[in-house]
C-alpha cells in the first residue's frame, strides 16, 4: 500500500517569509500580512485542500549577520517587520472548522508561567486546534534585546528548553486535576480547591512555585512540534515532539534523519510511528511541466540574491557577505542553527556563494519541486517512500498563489492515487493527526507530571527535604 502524504502550510507573520524579493511580484499578497483578511483567506483556502495545519514560524530578533548590518534585511524586507504569530490563532480558528494552527514560540525568550496561560487560552478559543512549535532561538540580536547580553551556547539552550518543558507539563498536565472544575450553580461552587495544586517547581533555570492560571483546555498540552536537527535537537525531538520538521535539500540526509529520530524515540519508550515527520519543500506547479517551468523562471526574476544571503547568514551564523560570489561554502562551527551549516556541507554538492544565493531565493533550505500535478505527485511519492517522512511542510513562492496551485493541481492528483485524504477527522488537532484521544498519550514524558503531588514528594526526597503532608 502506498504511503499517505500530508501537507502543512509554512508561513510567517511577515512579508515574503522564505522567498525574499518575491513580495514585489504583482500577484503576491504577502504585503497584506498586517490584514486579518490575508490570514482568513489563506486559512479557508488551506482547509479546502485538507492541509493538516498552517504552521507559523517566528523569530525574536533580526538578521544582521550579513555584511555585519541590518541594512540588507530592512531594504529587502527579510523577516522584518515581523508580527506576533499567536494573535493569528483566533481569526484563523473563526474562519475555519478543522485547520490546525501551529504557533512558534521560544523557550529562550518566553517565560514558561505566562506562556502556559497564553497556550491554554489559545487552545480554549480554538477548541483544541493549537500546536506549539518549540524553538530555542538562534539570533544574537534577540537575546541582546531581551536583556540577556547574548545567546547561550547551542546545547545549553536545549538544557533550558528541557526544564522549560518540565514546567509547562507541571502547569498544563498536573496543576488542575480532571474534575477540578465543578460549575455547580446552586451551591455557588465553581472549582474544588482540593483538586488544584501548586506545582512547586524549583530548578536550575526557573522557579515557579504556584498554580496554573487556567482551567484545563481541550488538549491540556497543545500538539508539540519541533524542528531541531543537531545532535541536541534530535535528542530533544525524540523525547518530546509529536510532529517534527526537517529542512534539507538532500533526500539522503532526510532519510538518515527520519531513521535516527524513530530509533531515538523507540529507545525513549515512545511509539516511533506516532511521530509525524514533515520535510520542508516548495512546489511550483501548473497544468503542464512547461507552464510550471515558465512560472518558476518568472518568479526567479523577482528573487533577491542579497535577501537569500541575509537569511542564510542568519540561519548559519556565517557572514556570506564577506566572501566572493565564486567562493565555496565551508563548514564552520557557529552558535546559530548548527544543522543548517551541516546540511550545506553534506553529500557531494559543493556550493558557491552565488549558487547558494540563487537556490535560497525561492523557498529556503528545502528541495524545490517544479512540474505539473502528475510530475510533482511522482516526486512527492518518491521522497515519501524512500525517506519514510509522513508529509511536507510547504513554503510558498507567491502568497497565496503557491498554495492555490498546489490545491488545484497536486492535491487532486494525490487523491486520485489514493495517497491523500479527502476529508478531516473530527475533534482536536491531536485527534485529527493521530486518531487517538485529545491529550498526550501515557507513553509521553508529560504523563509523569499528571500526579503533581507525587512529583513534589519525589523532588523533596531527592533534595533531602522533609516530606509534606500526604495528599
Amino acid at each position: 500500500m502506498s504511503k499517505q502524504i500530508r501537507f502543512n502550510a509554512f508561513e510567517m507573520n511577515c512579508i515574503g517569509h522564505q522567498s525574499p524579493g518575491l513580495w514585489r511580484h504583482p500577484r503576491d499578497r504577502s504585503g497584506e500580512y498586517k490584514d486579518l483578511e490575508y490570514w482568513t483567506d489563506l486559512a479557508k483556502l488551506l482547509e479546502t485542500g485538507f492541509f493538516d495545519a498552517i504552521f507559523l514560524a517566528d523569530v525574536i530578533g533580526y538578521y544582521d549577520v550579513y555584511k555585519g548590518s541590518l541594512d540588507a534585511a530592512l531594504r529587502q524586507g527579510v523577516q522584518i517587520p515581523v508580527n506576533d504569530p499567536l494573535q493569528l490563532a483566533n481569526p484563523i480558528a473563526q474562519a475555519t472548522r478543522h485547520l490546525g494552527i501551529g504557533i512558534t514560540a521560544s523557550t529562550s525568550f518566553e517565560h514558561p508561567y505566562t506562556f502556559a496561560r497564553r497556550l491554554s487560552t489559545a487552545d480554549h478559543h480554538t477548541r483544541g486546534r493549537i500546536g506549539w512549535n518549540i524553538v530555542t532561538s538562534y539570533l544574537e540580536s534577540g537575546a541582546k534585546n531581551v536583556g540577556q547580553g547574548g545567546l547561550r551556547s547551542h546545547d545549553n539552550r536545549y538544557d533550558v528548553a528541557a526544564e522549560y518543558l518540565e514546567v509547562l507539563y507541571k502547569l498544563l498536565e498536573g496543576s488542575w486535576e480532571d474534575g477540578a472544575v465543578l460549575r455547580e450553580r446552586e451551591r455557588g461552587l465553581f472549582a474544588d480547591p482540593v483538586k488544584i495544586h501548586e506545582i512547586g517547581h524549583k530548578g536550575r533555570y526557573f522557579d515557579v512555585p504556584g498554580y496554573h492560571l487556567c482551567e484545563p483546555s481541550p488538549q491540556r498540552t497543545p500538539v508539540l512540534f519541533q524542528a531541531g536537527a543537531s545532535g541536541a535537537g534530535k535528542a530533544f525531538a525524540a523525547g518530546h515532539a509529536e510532529c517534527v520538521f526537517i529542512s534539507t535539500p538532500l533526500k539522503s540526509a532526510t532519510k538518515a534523519y527520519v531513521k535516527e529520530i524513530r530509533e531515538r524515540a523507540a529507545a525513549a519508550g515512545r511509539d516511533p510511528d506516532k511521530i509525524l515527520i514533515y520535510a520542508m519543500a516548495t512546489i511550483i506547479t501548473d497544468e503542464t511541466d512547461a507552464k510550471a517551468r515558465a512560472k518558476y523562471e518568472e518568479y526567479q526574476r523577482y528573487a533577491s540574491c542579497d535577501g537569500a544571503l541575509v537569511l542564510m547568514s542568519g540561519w548559519t551564523g556565517i557572514d556570506f557577505g564577506s566572501y566572493a560570489p565564486t567562493d565555496t561554502v565551508k563548514k564552520v562551527r557557529t552558535n546559530a542553527i548548527v544543522s543548517a551549516v551541516e546540511h550545506l556541507s553534506e553529500g557531494d554538492k559543493v556550493w558557491t556563494i552565488e549558487e547558494l544565493a540563487k537556490w535560497g531565493g525561492i523557498g529556503g533550505m528545502g528541495p524545490l519541486f517544479v512540474g505539473s500535478g502528475e510530475t510533482i505527485a511522482d516526486l512527492l511519492q518518491d521522497w515519501t517512500e524512500d525517506t519514510g517522512i509522513d508529509g511536507f511542510n510547504l513554503a510558498y513562492a507567491l502568497a497565496h498563489e503557491t498554495f492555490a496551485d498546489v490545491i488545484g493541481h497536486v492535491v487532486p492528483e494525490l487523491q486520485k492515487r489514493g495517497v491523500y485524504v479527502t476529508g478531516y477527522r473530527e475533534g482536536t488537532l491531536r485527534e485529527k493527526l493521530f486518531g487517538d484521544g485529545p491529550r498526550l498519550p501515557d507513553s509521553h514524558p508529560a504523563h509523569r507530571y499528571r500526579d503533581i503531588e507525587r512529583v513534589k514528594r519525589e523532588a523533596a526526597a531527592q533534595a533531602g527535604e522533609p516530606a509534606g503532608a500526604p495528599d
